[in-house]
């Protein structure tokens, strides 16, 4: 195996992970096929919906086709791109038990030529005592040591599922503990009822954990992460892989995918979609058509859609907006804001993990925009690395100008020239980064951005906390002010109550008037 990266942003990123002489673009989602119930055929799904990768139960396959001589899954499937095949761990989940024996299903699953293979973990239910979720990390940690030699030298991959549901310390323990074993790829198992519940807060723990604790360099898969709304967010938190049925089970019950959530088929009056189901098309066309006609064909457009996610999110890597991205989807359902806000906990993450200019501007919406790892860089670098430059022993603290970069403001260069005090340190003050010195104006990010106004309250004190930090760990003799009338200034103004002489405020709405200049003058005399 092979598992190289071509692009990433946040913990997201695009690769090319290779298999039995077949490539794979990564991120990447696989339907679920029933080898007995083929909602869409296999070949379509790559040849029409562009799936290079699919997953289906090799324990189906199994109970049905052991007795067939020389049975091999892609001709069974009439499919030639990567298959993977899961041991039957669902029907664990569901039904308690299965039928046959880890030995035997990893034999099955080599025998049948899978590409990408599970082996037989205990998942993790929901809404069960720690006790019995204890059991199955320890079950499944057991196996997945149990099956080490039995898949050594096949040349299909491995996945080392990670078990542990809501109990965060319990998936840290499986991702340790798996990560150390010789799996190709990991799998965070037992998502499903996570999401069908909506409680995307507890997935994002959930699925950071397991993230942070698994090795890096190898691919992760979310099992049964299939709805469109999710995937952006998924992949922003480093996960490669994902599988669902959706597509399939939501058309039986005539609901309708979008990258925003579901909707049932009766309540469109419109097609919100262009893809080749929908377009030229009106909900009542669907409407007159036999029941199983019109489910075949919703299936076939909640699978466009969710392929079109796959492709939309991959362009936001290469641009390095998917946090756009993130915060665009969150605004779907309730849950998933809440779980945008969950996922801020771990901006230390994206901040480490962050590639820096990909030569675009950035963004700022709204407070969630504060947790882009350019904002925490920023103020990292600055708190830690940008001492108070020698000889600087007076800060002059300034909004920030209307124009771009600040240091090219000609409103500054003109006081600038005022004052020629060899002791003075030019500083900017704006949102959403806080401290702006003069001499770094023209680096990435700080002139490259654009600010939703007004700013809302979170943003304000988010940006009076950092400025206020910095100046609180490099003091100068003397601290001026030039601020404007906003909400924004006089919040600083506060805040800067026991660090500001009275005196040496100047209030200001451009820095090269007349006023303001004569006044900085003025004081920058009185200044010893």
């Amino acid at each position: 195996m092979t598992f190289e990266l071509r692009d990433r942003d946040l913990l997201g990123r695009i690769g090319k992970l290779k298999v039995r002489g077949k490539t794979l673009e990564t991120p990447a989602f696989m339907p679920v096929v029933n080898p007995m119930i083929q909602t869409i055929a296999p070949r379509r799904l790559k040849e029409e919906f562009g799936c290079d990768i699919l997953i289906t139960n090799s324990y189906i396959i199994r109970n049905h086709f052991r007795d067939v001589p020389g049975m091999e899954l892609h001709k069974l499937l009439d499919y030639d791109a990567i298959i993977m095949t899961d041991s039957g761990a669902y029907q664990i989940l569901v039904y308690g038990e299965v039928e046959v024996t880890q030995p035997e299903i990893i034999d099955w699953q080599k025998q049948i030529g899978s590409d990408i293979s599970v082996i037989l973990d205990i998942p993790t239910g929901w809404d069960i005592p720690r006790e019995e979720v204890e059991y199955t990390v320890a079950k499944t940690l057991e196996r997945a040591t149990e099956a080490l030699p039995l898949i050594e030298g096949s040349d299909n991959l491995w996945v080392g599922p990670i078990q542990g549901g809501k109990y965060l310390d319990l998936v840290e323990k499986s991702a340790k503990a798996i990560g150390k074993m010789p799996f190709d790829i990991h799998a965070l198992g037992s998502p499903t009822e996570v999401m069908e519940r909506y409680n995307y807060p507890t997935l994002v723990d959930m699925a950071m954990t397991a993230k942070i604790h698994a090795p890096i360099e190898r691919p992760i898969h979310l099992f049964g992460a299939g709805h469109p709304n999710i995937m952006a967010m998924s992949v922003a938190m480093g996960y490669d892989l994902f599988d669902s049925a959706a597509y399939a089970l939501f058309a039986k019950d005539d609901r309708y995918l979008t990258v925003n959530g579901t909707v049932k088929f009766q309540n469109l009056q419109y097609l919100p979609c262009s893809c080749p189901i929908c377009r030229n098309k009106s909900p009542e066309d669907f409407r007159v058509l036999p029941k199983g006609e019109r489910q075949k064909l919703i299936a076939e457009h909640n699978l466009h859609v969710t392929m079109a996610e796959m492709e939309i999110i991959k362009q936001a890597i290469v641009e390095g907006n998917l946090w756009d991205l993130v915060e665009i989807r969150a605004k779907g359902h309730a849950q998933m804001s809440a779980a945008l806000k969950t996922l801020s906990n771990y901006r230390k993450y994206f901040e480490e993990n962050s590639v820096g200019f990909k030569g675009k501007g950035l963004f700022y919406y709204d407070y969630n925009s504060l947790h882009k790892p350019e904002v925490g860089n920023h103020q990292k670098q600055l708190i830690n690395n940008y001492k108070r430059p020698v000889g600087k022993e007076i800060l002059v603290l300034m909004s920030e100008p209307k124009n771009r970069p600040y240091s090219g403001n000609q409103g500054f260069k003109k006081l600038k020239k005022r004052g020629t005090d060899p002791r003075v340190h030019y500083c900017f003050f704006a949102a959403p980064y806080g401290i702006i010195p003069a001499n770094l104006a023209e680096t990435y990010p700080l002139s490259q951005f654009e600010m939703a106004r007004p700013l809302d309250y979170e943003t304000i004190q988010h940006t009076v906390k950092s400025t206020v930090e910095y100046i609180e760990k490099y003091p100068h003799k003397h601290l001026v002010a030039i601020l404007k009338d906003t909400p924004l200034d006089n919040t600083l103004k506060v805040a800067l109550k026991d660090h500001l002489k009275e005196g040496n405020f100047i209030s200001s709405e451009e820095l090269g008037d007349k006023d303001t200049m004569e006044s900085f003058e003025v004081l920058l005399q009185t200044l010893n």
